[in-house]
């Protein structure tokens, strides 16, 4: 095969959804091999980087971004306060198919470049001499084997091909033409495909198939296979594949992987080590392989003891696990700890949202929530303004949950609908809801003669939430509702939402309170069962019917309408008509009661940490939380 010499490689970078721009023609600087590898490539265990960094390699000029050039080395303390919260380095380390870039605009990272023609036709590229982790090759027969082996094998999946490939319910046509060259091929537009790609939770549509065919019964030899079986301590080959195919658990050390670093630790354990990945696929144009950092080291903690770990100077990275109500004790760390605060903003539609659940079991409190006046009464009896100036010293900014003014869809209308403090409207519409019977004790009484005590369940992680439902209980009180907290851990609180077993939980808003035209909607109809207000509508769209509830409320119907209006709309003014309407229905019917957005979000980083934004977006999705700043590109001051 023809191989364009390394000094006048083309990378060609898609910069847009419509399609590719004019490449670029950029030669490779001279490579500088690792330090923390040296020593095996000296023994000849390890190839020299020249043979390790893929032909054309993302090229990163770190004086174009304003940010300093690093050198290679160390090891970078960060928490989590859950073992399985590991997955975090995936999240972090963001290296994706395409990706966002620190504007938001979707680009190439392990891919070379992509073609989309009308969002019909999407021709990934892939780059020529890419390797996994351990060294084999990174090709389309890893998409295939994902594609024809794990998505659509009963055993392994047994819904099939993830929902984001469905149009119109049907899967699109793919193809693999050569070793770098996949193509998706629907017969309807999917705009959705290549922001789904980008997710801080990717699909990972591709899989290291050199090393799970050993697990998989096509492949694998029968008795070598039920050995392994056996050994896992599984019921079936599909079980154990599944056991080790885990991409974004992150948890199982043998899996080869394209992130920066890799896992190096087995088991359960307090700290866990990530090396470098000798095959990671960025440079700097000094030559540098990135990431600069060598190791990270991640050490899971009791979430109530990370402010004051950090305080002690025991972490150079964190904002996992701390509230804007420990900025106070990280100040007054700052200068015995060798670290510095930012107060980055954050970027979910709502800090503090309360979720009536439409789909609750109890058919008496069902009805009573599904009328809109009840919701739109408990959102006009929050203090907002009090909550933003007890927990936030006003830094937030009240109001409804909606988007942010950093999305073009931002509309004041939407952020102050029924969220003004007014008891007296309150009271009048739960009067109208015919909730105009009280108890000797001045609580409302449900149609069914039960008194109005609200249980409001929360994930027990923020101390600023039950802070803030405190002030909610006063307030709702004056209007005849008893607000009851029950703090749960989070997967406990969710396996009892989707079950239809909680009344009303509290959680964050909309992960991307920052949506953009090309940003589906879909979060904002019944489509998914996170959505705490109707877990089971969500159940019934994964579904297809299978489990959970048909959405029966005509303003949720209309969503669907709306979300599938966005789906197969061809101009940019269709989408954005779409999404104003979405945004209007839950401004008006108040799906989730937002109490405020905007409030900033601790960041401790290391006085010795370099290329951290001092200002920056604390989001998930779009952002994956670091993983948009590139913390590859961090390094530490020698």
């Amino acid at each position: 095969m023809f191989k364009i010499p390394r000094t006048s490689l083309v990378l060609a970078a898609s910069l847009t959804l419509a399609g590719l721009i004019p490449a670029r023609a950029e030669p490779i600087p001279p490579l500088q091999e690792s330090a923390f590898w040296k020593s095996e490539v000296e023994m000849g265990d390890l190839p020299p980087v020249e043979e390790r960094i893929p032909d054309d390699p993302v090229i990163v000029d770190l004086a174009a971004k304003g940010r300093e050039f690093g050198h290679q080395g160390g090891t970078l303390r960060t928490m989590v306060t859950r073992s399985k919260d590991i997955r975090q380095m995936v999240v972090y380390g963001y290296s994706r198919l395409v990706g966002y870039n620190e504007k938001y605009e979707l680009v190439p990272d392990i891919l070379a470049s992509y073609e989309n023609a009308d969002n019909r036709t999407f021709t990934l590229h892939l780059r020529e001499g890419h390797k996994w982790s351990d060294g084999a090759p990174f090709t389309s027969a890893d998409f295939a084997y994902w594609w024809n082996d794990v998505a659509n094998n009963e055993l392994l999946s047994p819904s099939g091909p993830p929902d984001f490939l469905r149009v119109e319910g049907e899967l699109p046509q793919v193809s693999f033409p050569d070793e770098t060259t996949v193509v998706f091929e629907w017969a309807d537009p999917n705009p959705n495909f290549l922001q789904s790609l980008a997710q801080a939770r990717p699909p990972f549509i591709y899989r290291p198939s050199h090393f799970l065919k050993q697990y998989h019964a096509d492949y694998a030899e029968a008795d070598a296979l039920a050995a392994e079986v056996d050994d896992a301590r599984v019921k079936s080959w599909a079980a154990l594949h599944n056991k080790l195919d885990n991409m974004y658990k992150y948890d199982n050390h043998m899996l080869p992987t394209l992130q920066p670093w890799l896992n190096a630790s087995s088991g359960k354990k307090i700290r866990h080590n990530f090396v470098r990945n000798p095959y990671y696929h960025r440079i700097d144009s000094n030559g540098v392989q990135l990431p600069y950092i060598d190791v990270i080291e991640m050490e899971i903690v009791a979430p109530g003891l990370v402010a004051a770990k950090a305080n002690a100077g025991e972490t150079d990275l964190q904002a996992r696990g701390l509230d804007f109500r420990d900025v106070s004790i990280l100040k007054k760390g700052e200068a015995g700890g060798n670290y510095k605060t930012y107060l980055w903003q954050t970027g979910v539609a709502s800090q503090i949202a309360i979720f009536p659940n439409l789909n609750y079991a109890d058919e008496g409190w069902r009805e009573v929530l599904r009328d809109v006046r009840v919701r739109r009464a408990l959102s006009l009896a929050i203090d907002r303004k009090t909550i933003n100036q007890a927990l936030y010293f006003k830094l937030g900014k009240p109001g409804a949950m909606s988007v942010l003014p950093a999305s073009p869809f931002f509309d004041e209308k939407n952020l102050k609908a029924w969220a003004d403090y007014d008891p007296d409207q309150a009271n009048t519409l739960l009067d109208e809801a015919g909730l105009d019977k009280r108890d000797s004790s001045g609580t409302r009484l449900l149609p069914d003669g039960r008194p109005m005590e609200l249980v409001v369940e929360t994930a027990g992680e923020r101390q600023e939430v039950e802070n803030a439902l405190q002030i909610v209980t006063d307030t709702w009180r004056e209007i005849g509702v008893k607000l009851v907290m029950r703090p749960l851990d989070r997967d406990i609180l969710r396996n009892r939402v989707f079950a239809g077993n909680t009344m009303a939980a509290v959680w964050f808003g909309w992960d991307n309170g920052i949506p953009q035209v090309y940003t589906s909607p879909a979060f904002l109809a019944p489509t998914d069962q996170v959505f705490l207000a109707w877990p089971k509508w969500g159940q019934y769209y994964q579904t297809s019917g299978d489990v959970g509830e048909a959405p029966d409320m005509p303003a949720a119907q209309r969503l669907m309408e709306l979300a599938h209006d966005w789906d197969v709309a061809t101009t940019d003014e269709q989408r954005a008509a779409a999404w104003k309407e979405m945004l209007g229905i839950h401004a008006d019917q108040v799906y989730g009661i937002g109490i405020l957005a905007g409030a900033p979000q601790p960041v401790v980083v290391s006085n010795t940490l370099r290329n951290v934004p001092e200002k920056a977006m604390w989001a998930w999705d779009p952002g994956a939380h670091f993983g948009i700043h590139r913390v590859d590109e961090f390094f530490f001051a020698q």
